[in-house]
């Protein structure tokens, strides 16, 4: 089975629940042989996590280490005035998040928002 989704993440108190759901939807995959395509998108304030001085950083890392990808709206970007300088090295950028739910959603991911 191909499993393709995208994670939205736009409260900073959302974080460990997003990373615990995308964590374990690896960890399902890997023990079941099912591929996977996941993507975590981060929009308004919670962009912050993004950066280098995240809280998360280690446990996103982790998930980056692992295929997952990371990104970040720029739109989001100016409004919290984060620098792309200021994400971790792993981390893309789109220029408007809605678009790029929108974009995965016809791709056929699942719309997931923890």
């Amino acid at each position: 089975m191909n499993y393709k989704a995208i994670f939205h993440v736009d409260e900073t108190e959302k974080w460990d629940l997003t990373l615990r759901n995308v964590g374990n939807l690896v960890k399902y995959c890997k023990e079941n042989g099912g591929e996977y395509h996941v993507e975590v998108l981060a929009n308004a304030a919670a962009v912050k996590e993004l950066t280098l001085s995240s809280r998360h950083g280690d446990s996103i890392k982790a998930l980056s280490e692992q295929n997952v990808a990371f990104v970040a709206c720029q739109n989001a970007l100016r409004g919290n005035a984060i620098d792309e300088k200021e994400l971790l090295p792993f981390v893309s950028t789109v220029p408007a998040g809605m678009v790029e739910l929108i974009v995965k959603q016809n791709e056929g991911y699942a719309y997931i928002r923890p």
